[in-house]
């Protein structure tokens, strides 16, 4: 056990981790030549698309150091807050981590809140500082933020290159060196931390896991703590880059179980593996439970789709601890579900991936936070969903939930960013000069604020620069209100909005435009409509497509004319008493990107 590390890398997001974990794979020859390709452990279309690391990858690799044989797990992590679940997992499946910091950018955000999960789970800190060979990399600079942030001695900063491969063998050396090997009783009952999951179509579920204590051996009948479910072990083994099976996987290393589990909710990320016949005490402590941020519903476009989008949703689920849902129906769009994610961009990807793993076509809806809502009688609602509000009347006050966010960027960006961040109902709580240029700001903001479009305005005002986290501190009493929008006096439950008073008229009156242009013309009049309550507060009208019906008309009496358009009034006024209004999926999502 002692020649066994575990290791991850955490970092900001684009700060060179997965090109780092690509030279450490080519260093221990883990990856032939022939199969090397720019970040190797990113196997998604989507993560290689977009350049980000979506999920952790774990892969093994073996390194030789003085003469003695070395077995490397290494767990390659997201740096987008959005992700920040995955990276927690990570954390406590590792005895060490690689805090990179790219040495061009300096310290930002997600760095420090990383940072911050790995100390608290104890775990040793090697840091580097990434892309040394940029021509405006500022390696002293970058030193000295590191050193006033985790207080290690200069000389045990490692500079390297994940392009050019320079470093990469002192932070190998480093890893064996300072990260602590796993401690572990290979003679007590089985006792192992699973972290994640992947469906296999062929096999069913394979379960990744971690060994705490025990041995766990091909064959063997094991159960899930949280679940009682109980298996037999058809195979056991390790992640290279493919699956590698092993008679036996023993305390402190780290591998995969396929038990032929067919059932997605019977694997519980966070659960502990143990023997049937000789089970361990109590499960493996250190991994919180997921706090969805954001809520949509997503609904199938077709409603016979609505078990089949269930089912993919529980295989996403697998890949994906993080996302939470139940099902919802809607008068405007049929059955669906209430989903939980973590974010604007957590949402965006799990709705692309359902279309592309799963050929599933979906509409999201608008998304909200949770609110609390208080009722006359003292009762307390949670409220995931604007129509869960109560009428008015019965309702004493609403609280909404309240985030400590936390800005680094650039000095030049201080006045524009405090703006933004005022506008959105935020208070400036501190801030400090990290160094001549830099500042870390701190505001407490409403987080239905942070939902929309946020991030994007924080990065387009800060040129990029400005990096952001998060955490929730609480619940805070608002005056909010319910916004309806009525097509045809009809009432459609997918564009409510729980929003701020204050905002609610301007909303109202953008959100009408804005359907005005989307919605196409129908054969009759169409009264788009924002209310609170009963109070309409803007309107706007689809006016109607009218044939020419005086078109054969030459000449003539008026009367022939008059009765011909009176006749055609009366079919359009029919006609809106049963048409009903064709929403288009653009008009759901527009609501998204209203300024």
């Amino acid at each position: 056990m002692k020649h066994i590390r575990n290791f991850c890398i955490i970092a900001h997001i684009d700060h060179g981790k997965s090109t780092l974990a690509d030279r450490l794979l080519e260093y221990t020859k883990t990856v032939s030549a022939r199969d090397l390709q720019a970040q190797v452990l990113d196997d998604m279309d989507l993560e290689r698309e977009r350049g980000i690391t979506i999920k952790s990858h774990a892969i093994q690799m073996d390194y030789e150091l003085d003469g003695s044989k070395y077995v490397l797990n290494l767990i390659d992590t997201p740096g987008h807050v959005d992700f920040s679940y995955e990276v927690s997992r990570s954390i406590a499946a590792c005895d060490g981590a690689l805090l990179i910091v790219d040495s061009s950018q300096g310290i930002q955000a997600q760095t420090i809140s990383n940072l911050y999960l790995a100390i608290e789970q104890g775990l040793e800190i090697i840091p580097v500082l990434n892309k040394i060979d940029l021509p405006h990399s500022m390696p002293e600079e970058v030193s000295d933020q590191i050193i006033d942030l985790i207080g290690c001695k200069p000389e045990e900063i490692i500079r390297a290159s994940g392009k050019t491969g320079q470093g990469v063998h002192d932070i190998l050396r480093a890893i064996v060196e300072r990260v602590p090997a796993p401690k572990g009783d290979e003679k007590a009952p089985l006792k192992a931390l699973i972290f994640d999951s992947v469906f296999n179509s062929f096999r069913g579920i394979i379960a990744y896991f971690r060994v705490y204590d025990g041995i766990i051996r091909k064959g063997d009948k094991v159960k899930f703590l949280a679940t009682g479910k109980e298996y037999l072990a058809d195979e056991v083994g390790v992640l290279r880059l493919d699956m590698e099976p092993r008679s036996e996987i023993k305390a402190g290393d780290v591998g995969y179980i396929i038990s032929g589990i067919k059932e997605a909710r019977e694997v519980k990320v966070g659960d502990t593996l143990t023997h049937i016949d000789r089970p361990c005490a109590e499960g493996v402590k250190g991994f919180e439970d997921v706090k969805p941020m954001v809520f949509a519903g997503i609904y199938p476009v077709d409603t016979e789709d609505f078990e089949e989008l269930r089912e993919s949703m529980y295989k996403l689920q697998l890949n994906d601890a993080s996302l939470t849902f139940e099902p919802e129906s809607s008068a405007a769009l049929g059955f669906g579900f209430r989903c939980g994610f973590l974010g604007m961009l957590h949402m965006e990807i799990i709705q692309e991936r359902l279309e592309r793993e799963f050929n599933m076509t979906v509409i999201t809806t608008v998304p909200n936070v949770s609110y609390h809502c208080y009722t006359n009688k003292g009762d307390m609602i949670v409220v995931n969903n604007p129509s869960d509000l109560p009428e008015q009347n019965y309702i004493d006050h609403v609280e909404e939930p309240f985030i400590a966010a936390t800005i680094i960027t650039r000095s030049e960006f201080v006045g524009p960013i405090m703006t933004l961040c005022l506008g959105k109902r935020g208070i400036l709580k501190n801030q400090v000069y990290l160094t001549a240029d830099r500042v870390e700001m701190k505001f407490d903001m409403p987080l239905a604020e942070v939902v929309f479009d946020f991030f994007d305005k924080l990065k387009t005002i800060s040129k990029g620069y400005a990096s952001f986290d998060y955490h929730p501190i609480g619940y805070v009493e608002s005056d909010l209100v319910k916004l309806d929008i009525l097509l045809n006096k009809d009432n459609v439950d997918a564009l409510s909005a729980i929003i701020h008073r204050e905002r609610a008229y301007d909303w109202g009156k953008k959100i009408c435009e804005k359907l005005k242009e989307l919605i196409p013309r129908h054969q009759f009049e169409i009264p788009v409509q924002a209310s609170i309550g009963a109070k309409v507060i803007a309107r706007e009208t689809i006016k109607a497509l009218r044939k020419d019906v005086t078109a054969k008309c030459y000449g003539g009496d008026i009367s022939r004319k008059r009765k011909l358009l009176e006749r055609q009034k009366e079919g359009k006024k029919r006609m809106r008493q049963v048409g009903s209004v064709e929403i288009p999926q653009s008009a759901f999502m527009a609501v998204l990107k209203l300024d």
